[in-house]
């Protein structure tokens, strides 16, 4: 991964004091993750100094990052052959998180 600049590192920051833990995938070693409750983003640096989601927030199962699909005419969260039930509250949730994330990493003015 490269190194951070101040500005992406105050933005770490703020979203570190905004309630979100800031966290490793192994599986996505170039990327930061944050974690609040049960969902997660992955973050990537651009420039001139932001950060940017990668590919779209989700809901962990079993601690890992999930992918929604619709399985037997269902929507689910999915982690290898685990399952969630996407409720409409978990997918709420999952939204206002998302929302969240995306706001905390526009430009401060």
């Amino acid at each position: 991964m490269q190194e951070l600049t101040p500005a992406q590192l105050s933005i770490l920051e703020r979203v570190a004091l905004s309630g979100f833990a800031i966290v490793a995938f192994p599986l996505y070693a170039s990327a930061i993750g944050v974690r609040r409750d049960s969902f997660a983003a992955l973050l990537v640096p651009i420039e001139p100094g932001g950060l940017r989601i990668l590919g779209d927030p989700c809901y962990l199962v079993d601690g890992n990052l999930s992918v929604c699909v619709t399985r037997k005419g269902r929507r689910v969260f999915a982690w290898k052959s685990r399952e969630v039930e996407a409720t409409p509250e978990l997918l709420a949730e999952l939204s206002q998180f998302a929302a969240d994330v995306a706001e905390l990493l526009l430009p401060v003015v």
